[in-house]
């Protein structure tokens, strides 16, 4: 069955995306959409969206490609009827007003790539559901109100390079252990209430090139992680962290963007690598650190 594969709400756009150029709309995505129309208060935007017409002719916003010229500041919930589109594999309504939790509805698009959320108001727990998307490639929640800890469910998406972005929220708790069992490509959880540690994310074979773990409660020993050589980006920053700095990470040789900064590490900065290219900022307020690039002479 041929049917719309993209529902796309980018930096406050609204667009699904055809399977192929000439394509007709599917009469099943044809009512879905009306039903979503019908659920948002947005006259303007849906006022071509009639059910007389052809969807993929001269809707807007039914393109076929990822431009539009309208926003449509969408409120509200998400509305169930999104759920019947079954070959959904793009999910973007980022940059809206939306509101309510995540819905666990949303477990029930299987085919989604892409979800991403950020950028509104949702509040709430992260529904367990979503790790029936075991396709995903990126999850988006950021920027919401979402609180609770982050469910061990989600160890079961296993879309390649699998971008996690769940930063600016409320969420608490410890990170699952059972993330051990996942090769991200990036991970940024920063600004929410996070503790405990995140060794699952620094075992053998691991490749995460970005690691974002900034301003929350983590607390452990530094000295213990495992560093492997993929590492581009790892920021720790804002933390209650303890112990040294491993002299592997003077190994990391594509070392991009680095921060330890505000936490309770103590020991010499090890020398070599690109440890000593990153200035005091990267080091300053710790507890006991010494050495270039800080003004500070180890005894």
């Amino acid at each position: 069955m041929r049917q719309t594969r993209h529902l796309l709400s980018s930096l406050l756009f609204l667009s699904v995306v055809l399977l192929s150029a000439g394509e007709l709309c599917h009469p099943d995505d044809k009512r879905a959409l009306l039903q979503i129309k019908s659920h948002f208060d947005n006259a303007y935007f849906f006022n071509s969206w009639r059910p007389d017409t052809d969807c993929c002719v001269s809707w807007n916003g039914i393109i076929q490609c990822n431009e539009t010229t309208h926003r449509p500041n969408l409120t509200g919930p998400i509305p169930p009827s999104i759920a019947r589109l079954t070959n959904l594999e793009y999910l973007t309504l980022t940059w809206n007003n939306l509101t309510g939790p995540v819905p666990s509805f949303l477990g029930k698009l299987e085919k989604l790539i892409f979800l991403h959320l950020s950028f509104n108001n949702f509040h709430g727990s992260i529904p367990s559901s979503l790790s029936n998307l075991c396709n995903l490639g990126s999850i988006r929640l950021d920027r919401n109100k979402l609180t609770g800890t982050i469910p061990s469910s989600l160890s079961a998406i296993r879309g390649n390079d699998l971008y996690l972005i769940l930063s600016h929220n409320g969420l608490s708790g410890k990170i699952p252990e059972s993330f051990k069992d996942v090769d991200f490509g990036q991970v940024d959880v920063s600004r929410n209430k996070l503790e405990g540690n995140i060794f699952m994310f620094f075992r053998p074979n691991k490749t995460t090139q970005i690691m974002d773990f900034s301003r929350n409660q983590f607390e452990f020993d530094m000295s213990k992680l495992e560093v492997y050589n993929n590492l581009i980006a790892f920021d720790i920053n804002h933390n209650k962290i303890y112990g040294s700095i491993p002299v592997a990470m003077t190994g990391l040789r594509y070392l991009q963007n680095f921060n330890v900064s505000y936490n309770r590490l103590c020991g010499r900065i090890p020398v070599g690598g690109s440890l000593q290219r990153f200035d005091y900022t990267t080091y300053f307020h710790n507890r006991c650190l010494c050495g270039a690039p800080l003004n500070v002479t180890c005894s």
